[in-house]
């Protein structure tokens, strides 16, 4: 469906959750994408569940990470409301940011992904039956928060107790040593893949992905395309098609996968709201396909509201 100039296009930033401020970042350089090619976009800084849109408001083009945005809490507000917005609808944001039912829908659909387990610590902090080195996730964060990697058995239960702090039944997940890399799904398009290298000893966590809000001076480092022989390729994009495919995702999303040194991928996790500035990396592969930011910008809102006529 083509975008109307005349329409309000309210952008939804911020939120509730621990990513506000890459939201914020995020919101902003959408908001200035889409005023730039011509459209009536205004920003609508979000604090609460509950935010109030203008009232002509045709379509919400939601850049909340994480809590409420990403977790399918806002579009179902927005239903509500009879406003149309932007990328995956209520179901596929809800199974997609939890981690236990989008490992169970990976499962299902012989996704490749790394193995694992379900640790309920709702009453105490109990240890996994997986030996390490695993990683230990929160079900329901975004951008890493509360991920801790255990390289000894000597680390579990500090590293259970931390991430209990964000959720009570822990993602255990086999620790796959490989190379991180990340792919954008746009209406069933793969985009060139991204390879992410962390600082030397560090891994990719929320000070690695964002040096600016931890005050570091160098952060992870990005290329695009990954250097990939034609079967790695064709093999990621493969892998991350497939995930987006059995979680059901509408419009668009960026799936992280982990390439062994077997050349065999694990897909990770799908982002529903993957970060949106010009630097991010949906846009990153987007435009090594041929999208500028602007036009990136514009055919997420298309096609959205083509799925939600």
């Amino acid at each position: 469906m083509k975008l109307d100039t005349k329409m309000l296009i309210a952008v939804l930033m911020g939120g509730p959750g621990a990513e506000r401020e890459v939201s914020m970042a995020s919101g902003k350089a959408v908001l200035n994408a889409l005023k730039e090619k011509g459209y009536n976009a205004v920003g609508v800084e979000v604090s609460d569940m509950e935010p109030t849109l203008p009232a002509d408001t045709a379509l919400a083009f939601n850049v909340i990470h994480g809590t409420f945005g990403e977790d399918g809490g806002l579009q179902r507000y927005l239903e509500g409301l009879g406003i149309r917005y932007t990328g995956a609808g209520v179901v596929s944001s809800e199974v997609a940011f939890d981690k236990n039912l989008s490992k169970d829908c990976f499962v299902k659909h012989e996704v490749p992904t790394p193995a694992s387990e379900v640790v309920d610590c709702s009453v105490e902090v109990k240890l996994p039956v997986m030996a390490a080195p695993f990683v230990v996730k929160p079900p329901r964060e975004g951008s890493s928060v509360g991920i801790r990697v255990v390289k000894e058995q000597s680390e579990a239960a500090e590293a259970m107790a931390h991430a209990s702090q964000f959720g009570k039944d822990l993602l255990i997940e086999e620790f796959v040593e490989g190379r991180e890399l990340t792919v954008g799904v746009m209406d069933g398009q793969v985009f060139p893949i991204v390879e992410i290298a962390p600082p030397e000893g560090e891994w990719y966590d929320m000070e690695t992905k964002y040096p600016w809000l931890s005050g570091k001076e160098v952060g992870s480092q990005y290329t695009c395309p990954a250097e990939l022989s034609p079967t790695e390729e064709a093999m990621v994009k493969a892998a991350a098609k497939k995930a987006y495919d059995a979680l059901g995702i509408e419009v668009y999303s960026r799936v992280d996968v982990l390439l062994n040194s077997l050349g065999s991928p694990y897909v990770l996790e799908a982002n529903t709201i993957p970060g949106m500035t010009e630097t991010s990396l949906l846009p990153m592969g987007a435009a090594e396909a041929g999208y500028s930011f602007g036009d990136l910008c514009v055919k997420i809102a298309e096609l959205s509201l083509a799925a939600r006529p």
